[in-house]
């Protein structure tokens, strides 16, 4: 409090009511229990200064909070939990001041609340952490933080939080904190198993299928296919966040014409020693995370991005397709697989142009072999999506999962360039 408002509180304070006005304090109370956003409602006479009543202000805790011109006060303040000590104060335009008083207990709440992962929960890795807080502080809450085993492993401005973070496998001790302007901190702890097996660097193993998809049908064909054409190009250094990024190109005549990379990463057709034979493996497995780094060269004519987990067992086919769907609906879809159709969600496509894109799916089979559609995080922003989608048949032969890259062309077929790096897909 400055010299000034110290000076003013003094001299109110010793002013008697009669010589100069009369402060009525209606809300709230003396002695009450209240929230912390207090509703106060105050009016003040005089009939000592012919000019009237000039102002009313609110001390707390001898700090002046607010001020208004004229006779009659009704604002709301938000106070700290705890105990204060407040002052109403109407001053008249003849130099005189008088007061009334109210001692309060603000019994505020606060603290963090964590949207994701789940306590208890097993999860892979990286893992998404979603959450918010709220603070009794007035000025809010400056900043939250995510530790991992009691080391600090991430921070972020404000009352939210939005990251991924890699954790080791097994038994993980988080906690989730906030510290507010005041001075004060609340924590959530989060007890984490991180589990399953991370297939890293897909996007430049061997494997991958690529085929066209022509407008308006989008049937299949192998090159050459004549209205699209497009090019791999695997171990690119040039743009690359490792050393060993893939480059994928599309062009043609027939706007809005696709292409589709593919890998089978499990079962059939795999490449590095992953077929799963005996058909032990793919039973076993319910939860899949999908991570990887996208750059996008030109925003203005990338259509849609397509990144899409496939799992086939027991005649049993279901695909997690996510779609940002840029110049579309701005938004992510996901597919319906019984319908044959794509679903916006709520998610916002927001992709950095000229730049990478980190981008992450995390998906889940249910134990009826229903989908279930969790988060997609990009570039930080972690967002839920909970929908669950029914499967499809397949021929009873089929067995294993891929990983789909799919880039869709622009109403020009325009050339477009795209490079995917630190591409991992984890399975537990």
């Amino acid at each position: 409090m400055n010299v000034f408002s110290s000076v003013i509180l003094m001299f109110a304070l010793l002013v008697t009511a009669p010589a100069y006005a009369a402060v009525v304090i209606s809300n709230p109370t003396n002695g009450q229990t209240v929230s912390p956003d207090v509703q106060f409602v105050a009016t003040a006479n005089t009939s000592t200064c012919s000019k009237g009543v000039a102002a009313v202000g609110i001390y707390v805790d001898d700090g002046l909070n607010y001020q208004v011109n004229g006779t009659n006060l009704n604002t709301n303040l938000h106070l700290t939990s705890g105990p204060h000590r407040v002052v109403v104060v109407g001053w008249d335009y003849c130099g005189g001041a008088t007061t009334a008083q109210v001692n309060l207990t603000v019994s505020g709440t606060a603290g963090v609340s964590v949207i994701s992962p789940a306590n208890g929960s097993t999860v892979g890795s990286p893992v998404a952490f979603s959450a918010t807080a709220t603070s009794s502080c007035p000025q809010g809450v400056a900043a939250m933080g995510v530790y991992v085993n009691n080391q600090l492993a991430y921070v972020a401005n404000g009352a939210s939080l939005n990251t991924q973070l890699p954790l080791g496998a097994g038994t993980q001790n988080t906690v989730v904190q906030e510290w507010d302007h005041c001075g004060g901190s609340t924590t959530a702890p989060v007890k984490l198993n991180v589990g399953g097996t991370t297939i890293s660097d897909v996007q430049a193993k061997s494997g991958w299928n690529q085929w066209g998809q022509l407008a308006p049908v989008y049937a299949i064909c192998s090159a050459p296919c004549p209205g699209v054409t497009w090019s791999m190009n695997q171990h690119v250094s040039s743009v690359s966040l490792t050393g060993n990024a893939t480059q994928f190109n599309i062009g043609g005549t027939t706007p809005y014409s696709d292409v589709l990379w593919s890998n089978p990463i499990i079962g059939q057709g795999n490449t590095e020693n992953l077929t799963d034979s005996n058909h032990t493996l793919l039973p076993t497995l319910h939860n899949f995370v999908l991570d990887t780094y996208v750059f996008v060269t030109n925003l203005s004519v990338t259509q849609i991005i397509e990144l899409d987990i496939n799992m086939f067992a027991n005649g049993v086919g279901m695909e997690w397709g996510t779609q940002c769907n840029h110049l579309g609906s701005g938004a992510w879809d996901i597919f319906d697989n019984v319908n044959v159709t794509w679903v916006p969600t709520s998610a916002p496509c927001n992709l950095n142009d000229n730049g990478w894109n980190h981008i992450t799916i995390q998906v889940q089979r249910q134990p009826n072999n229903d989908l279930l559609y969790q988060t997609i995080t990009v570039n930080g922003a972690t967002y839920n999506i909970n929908k669950t989608m029914a499967p499809f048949p397949v021929p009873s032969g089929w067995w294993g999962m891929t990983v789909n890259y799919q880039m869709d062309g622009d109403y020009k077929q325009s050339p477009n360039t795209t490079y995917v790096d630190k591409m991992s897909f984890t399975y537990w």
